[in-house]
């Protein structure tokens, strides 16, 4: 299977080569992957160049946002900028982050899970962060959630959720389209892939309220924002986000911005949602 794989990177020179070095050694070469290099300051471009010297199916795109880490619209306006530069000839889309090492044969166990069910639309495995000298599941979701820094996408799931969308949240819409478009997720607890940096350590005080304006966009309504806004606070062992998170979809609601889903595919986040938090409390 063609993989293509586009990495937005800002700033990521202590990291970016460790992970294009663990792309280098996979198993299952990808045939295009492009670095995105939104507005670095640092050694990112130069890292990425020896890579580039060394393999011809790396490449580069420089683009200027801006000098902050914020999740959502940034990184993912980086993505299209890369992606843009590719042709179709893909049969798996990748958007991967530049702080993670890959372990050998996970474009090639990834590729065996596409090939041997085709209602496959999104597959990945688990991040782990270094604690004192071990390395533990970064366990800020549930295990059935894809992370947002190693999505992996079947091409025509890619097409029918409308690729990415721009916003906060994009790594929960993407896989509530997929199933509102009838396609399955997988995620493999094999793979463990090195994250080097803690998920948020480095972005903008400003992020913490888009949280619950995604919600709101999501369409998820009050009581389930409410429910996800508290559990999410309380993975993050600081109960304070909680009130942030409700500010975000207040004020969201308050300026009626413009959700990124339509009313039908709200009304089936909603089942789907209630439908996750009944079952676990065993209804």
């Amino acid at each position: 299977m063609n993989f293509y794989i586009v990495i937005p990177a800002h700033n990521e020179d202590d990291s970016i080569g460790r992970t294009l070095e663990s792309l280098a050694k996979q198993t299952l070469l990808p045939k295009q992957l492009v670095i995105v290099n939104d507005h670095s300051t640092d050694n990112t471009q130069a890292i990425v160049e020896s890579y580039i010297e060394k393999h011809s199916w790396i490449s580069i795109v420089n683009v200027q946002s801006s000098d902050k880490h914020l999740p959502g619209s940034k990184i993912i306006n980086a993505f299209y900028k890369g992606l843009d530069t590719l042709d179709e000839n893909y049969d798996i889309m990748c958007k991967f982050d530049a702080d993670l090492i890959f372990p050998e044969n996970y474009l090639e166990t990834i590729s065996n899970h596409f090939k041997t069910k085709p209602t496959l639309g999104m597959v990945a495995g688990f991040c782990y962060i270094k604690k004192d000298e071990d390395w533990i599941l970064e366990d800020l979701t549930n295990k059935d959630h894809i992370r947002g820094a190693l999505k992996a996408y079947r091409k025509q799931c890619f097409l029918d959720i409308g690729k990415l969308k721009p916003a906060m949240g994009w790594d929960t819409i993407d896989e509530l389209l997929a199933k509102f478009n009838h396609w399955e997720i997988l995620t493999d607890e094999s793979l463990h892939v090195k994250h080097l940096k803690p998920t948020g350590a480095s972005y903008n005080k400003a992020s913490k309220y888009m949280q619950g304006e995604a919600m709101y966009k999501m369409r998820y309504g009050f009581s389930i924002t409410a429910i996800s806004a508290l559990k999410l606070a309380m993975k993050k062992k600081n109960l304070s986000l909680f009130n942030d998170y409700m500010s975000g979809y207040f004020k969201a609601k308050n300026e009626n911005i413009e959700p990124l889903v339509t009313p039908e595919q709200g009304e089936f986040i909603r089942k789907l949602r209630w439908k996750g938090m009944l079952k676990k409390f065993g209804f």
